[in-house]
């Protein structure tokens, strides 16, 4: 369904490095399993060169977080810690030859998790929250000092893009505001910038790809759903498509079974929202049908 790669599919279906690195001494934990996607990053590293000489991922993610975990084991060995650290989400992404960008928050996934597993061998304390106050994203766990500098670091200019590249938003969309608040002040210092330095030279224009039809659309949300059905029924549950404003950008779902009564009901159609956004490439809202009435 995504334009991936040659590399993504190879790191995806012969992943380099998978399980822990043998003699690791460094580990980095990031994500939850609660929110869709974890990595643990494990490091040898020579305690005299400071250089990294294994490493290895476990992961629980799409296959995008596959590739791109296993991409940043093979680009990391070799280095000393100081140079691994200068390596970007973008890096990891351009070792790849790209990821689609619905898929690049697994590429930032990799570089939090270098940065947690770094300071783990060097004893120093780190954390991928913020003071109390600063969280944004209540859904997946997201600070505002994550959104900045992912904004910063891959020069984001919409929300529907930082929702790509951290996940927050992705959710029940309560925190787009904030999303917002935090994107505008960074845009305003880019356009400060930009206005001194002379422009840059035109880039070539690329054909754009035709836009999906409301049936294709509408297709593709039934598609995901279908493969998203067999974990609800495992627990005795179910999701049906019930119907799709796509003027208002919303998908109504009828969840049945255990899981219409669940007190986890709306953290479920949270998680379906994100995979359909996935999929589908674009933002859209998942509710259930008994609010069709109120929009």
């Amino acid at each position: 369904m995504w334009d991936y790669s040659e590399k993504v599919q190879d790191h995806f279906f012969n992943p380099r490095n998978a399980g822990a690195a043998a003699g690791a001494n460094a580990v980095g934990d990031v994500g939850s399993l609660s929110c869709g996607d974890a990595l643990r990053l494990t490091l040898k590293v020579n305690p005299e060169t400071e250089v990294i000489e294994a490493a290895g991922f476990q992961t629980f993610g799409c296959g995008s977080a596959v590739a791109s975990s296993s991409a940043l084991t093979e680009m990391i060995k070799g280095m000393t810690v100081d140079q691994a650290l200068k390596i970007s989400n973008q890096d990891i992404a351009d070792y790849l030859d790209g990821l689609p960008p619905e898929k690049m928050h697994c590429s930032v996934m990799g570089r939090e998790a270098l940065q947690a597993a770094v300071a783990n061998f060097r004893g120093v304390e780190w954390k991928d929250d913020h003071e109390e106050g600063a969280l944004i994203c209540k859904c997946f766990a997201v600070d505002a000092v994550l959104i900045e500098e992912t904004i910063r670091a891959n020069n984001l200019s919409s929300v529907q893009e930082v929702t790509f590249y951290t996940k927050a938003g992705g959710g029940c969309s309560a925190c787009f505001e904030g999303i917002e608040n935090i994107l505008n002040k960074v845009l305003a210092e880019r356009a400060e910038t930009e206005a001194a330095a002379p422009p840059p030279p035109p880039e070539p224009v690329k054909p754009a790809k035709a836009p999906l039809t409301n049936l294709q659309r509408m297709r593709r949300i039934e598609h995901t759903l279908e493969a998203i059905r067999p974990q609800l029924q495992a627990d005795r549950g179910d999701i049906e498509l019930v119907e799709v404003d796509f003027d208002k950008k919303i998908a109504f779902v009828n969840l049945s079974g255990a899981c219409s009564g669940c007190q986890m009901a709306a953290a479920t159609l949270g998680g379906v929202q994100q995979r359909v956004m996935e999929d589908l490439g674009e933002f859209i809202r998942v509710l259930p049908a008994t609010e069709m009435g109120k929009f």
